[in-house]
């Protein structure tokens, strides 16, 4: 998901009570939820779409969501510290304890991979111990409604604290809400898939269920073989669009061993499919990203062309 929506997970998260816990939790929890993102930096140094194999993996797998917290707890620790020998330290903020700072932030760390696996774009939830991709088809990357069910819950929350009233009850009536809102996104999805593959009986066939901007009540259709490359999408409100050639008219294994790009996009793509653009040449792009606004992002040219097979 967007790192707005992290960041008001962990907002209310805080507001729910947690903050309660320890000096600095609003910003362990608020950090730690945007803090497995911090593999954003590998566009630094990858090219292409090389990125595409890296993000999501890594800092999202068992290992980093124990050893992230503990590093932005450390950090927050000795921030308290310097500002109380500065003499700056806000006499309002309680007592900062280690231990439950570490698991304010952990908590943080631990909503940012359930949050990513709800898109279709995909997390590797085991690495490094397995490279296995996992996909929720559940929300969008970035959903209006969640945006405005979370904003309204802290500004609630907020309220009434300020007013010295009862302030972590909404926060959590508005995560009830939001996992709520997420249930019911799911069985969505969940119907759909299982009606597209009861519709097209066969075994060899991949269903996807993609959730669409703003209304959340629809998806875009996807249905097809990765094996051959050849897919079936629908998305409401458009004619239905079947393209691709077979990938089996594509030598892919030597083009990956040739082509890092190749390799990274194929290691990423669920749903690979090879299109002719201007000129005639060959890529391989994938059936979720179709749109022409971000279909160039995840594509890339496959050197040495394929051979058409109907």
């Amino acid at each position: 998901m967007d790192n707005l929506t992290h960041s008001l997970v962990g907002a209310v998260m805080g507001q729910a009570g947690l903050k309660r816990t320890t000096g600095l939790a609003m910003p362990a929890l608020i950090i730690g939820a945007n803090l497995p993102d911090v593999d954003a930096a590998c566009f630094f140094w990858l090219e292409g779409t090389e990125h595409l194999a890296f993000r999501r993996g890594i800092t999202h797998g068992p290992p980093a969501l124990v050893l992230l917290p503990l590093i932005l707890a450390g950090i927050l620790w000795a921030f308290d510290r310097w500002q109380s020998k500065r003499g700056t330290r806000p006499e309002r903020r309680p007592p900062v304890r280690f231990g439950w700072l570490y698991a304010m932030a952990f908590m943080g760390c631990l909503s940012h991979p359930f949050f990513d696996w709800l898109n279709v774009y995909g997390i590797r939830l085991l690495e490094p111990f397995s490279s296995q991709w996992f996909y929720g088809d559940t929300l969008f990357i970035i959903d209006p409604w969640l945006w405005a069910l979370l904003i309204g819950t802290v500004w609630w929350s907020r309220r009434r604290e300020k007013a010295d009233g009862e302030w972590m009850w909404p926060a959590r009536a508005g995560i009830a809400a939001a996992l709520a809102y997420i249930g019911v996104n799911g069985a969505i999805t969940a119907s759909v898939e299982q009606s597209l593959l009861a519709e097209s009986g066969r075994p060899d066939v991949v269903a996807i269920a993609a959730p669409i901007p703003f209304a959340f009540w629809q998806r875009e259709k996807l249905i097809g073989n990765p094996s051959t490359g050849q897919w079936y999408v629908a998305t409401p409100g458009k004619e239905p669009w079947l393209d691709g050639y077979n990938v089996a008219g594509c030598d892919l294994e030597k083009a990956r061993k040739k082509d890092p790009q190749i390799d990274a996009f194929l290691f990423w793509s669920r749903a690979p499919y090879v299109h002719k653009r201007n000129g005639g040449e060959f890529w391989i792009g994938d059936a979720r990203f179709t749109d022409e606004r971000v279909k160039e992002r995840f594509a890339v040219a496959i050197p040495g062309g394929c051979r058409i097979i109907d």
